[in-house]
């Protein structure tokens, strides 16, 4: 029986947000350890199949870092990084390329097995992503690294009303055709902006934003945007974490109303932070 009143109140405690959130667009970074442990996948899928089928639409964004290097080494291609992007050349793109096709269609299969309608899209179908080429640092040559110049919303939107979930790889294409490999929090922010999606969603392997990297009990719960560029002067926010922030300062300029890091190795972080009072993670505002 108490087993029985915890599910109603769980139940309960989400009715605000399925009402508050009901109708609104949601873009979720996936990626990270979620995307490796065959558990976590199946929480984080489930998780979207939920939120779809209560009225919420989401809309994924997915990387494939350790696949690529994975297969990068298999063919004997050494992977290089400069300021943390992958060096790029038309070799190491067609990998690339292939590796995210790989990786969508299984994510979509995993969607309609457990009974939600995906949709596998790549940057490149309608326009969906143009890209223009980016330089790494010191205006380093690194090859097809490509930089969100517009997003076509539109597919989304009909995608969308359909009743699909769109997966997206993030690739784009250039002003002469060619293909551009783009971050996918990159990817994602600019994606939610265009779509002025109500939240952005990174997934990571860590808590959050820690106030002591150090320390993982030092999350920080919540921060104003405008308060991001200070920590990582301090150097309280470093590396990796650098550019998921930036991309979430970015969707809140752009009128992403908020944005949230979370720790994509805990079972089914999207649904503890859409629909309980507490939430988890890093909220950037």
């Amino acid at each position: 029986m108490q087993s029985a009143l915890e599910k109603a109140r769980v139940l309960v405690e989400a009715l605000p947000y399925i009402k508050k959130f009901y109708g609104k667009t949601v873009v979720i970074k996936y990626g990270g350890h979620a995307m490796l442990n065959s558990e976590l996948k199946q929480a984080v899928i489930t998780d979207l199949v939920l939120m779809k089928f209560v009225g919420i639409n989401p809309v994924v964004v997915h990387g494939g870092g350790p696949d690529i290097t994975g297969m990068l080494k298999r063919l004997g291609i050494e992977s290089q990084f400069v300021g943390g992007l992958r060096v790029t050349d038309s070799s190491t793109m067609e990998v690339v390329e292939m590796v995210l096709g790989k990786l969508n269609k299984e994510i979509v299969a995993l969607i309609n097995q457990l009974g939600g309608r995906g949709i596998g899209l790549s940057g490149k179908d309608a326009n969906l992503i143009t890209a223009t080429k980016k330089l790494g640092k010191d205006q380093a040559d690194i090859g097809f690294v490509g930089e969100v110049a517009k997003i076509n919303p539109q597919l989304l939107k009909t995608v969308i009303d359909e009743g699909y979930i769109p997966v997206i790889s993030p690739v784009g294409i250039g002003p002469e055709g060619e293909t551009y490999n783009i971050n996918g929090d990159t990817a994602a922010g600019a994606l939610a902006a265009a779509l002025q999606a109500d939240k952005l969603i990174i997934l990571t392997d860590v808590e959050g934003i820690l106030a002591d990297p150090k320390d993982k009990t030092s999350l920080i719960s919540v921060i104003e945007a405008a308060d991001i560029p200070s920590l990582i002067e301090q150097g309280i926010i470093q590396g990796g974490m650098i550019p998921k922030v930036e991309c979430c300062v970015k969707a809140i300029q752009s009128g992403v109303t908020t944005t949230h890091i979370l720790d994509g190795r805990v079972p089914h972080a999207i649904l503890l932070e859409v629909f309980t009072d507490q939430g988890i993670g890093t909220m950037v505002k």
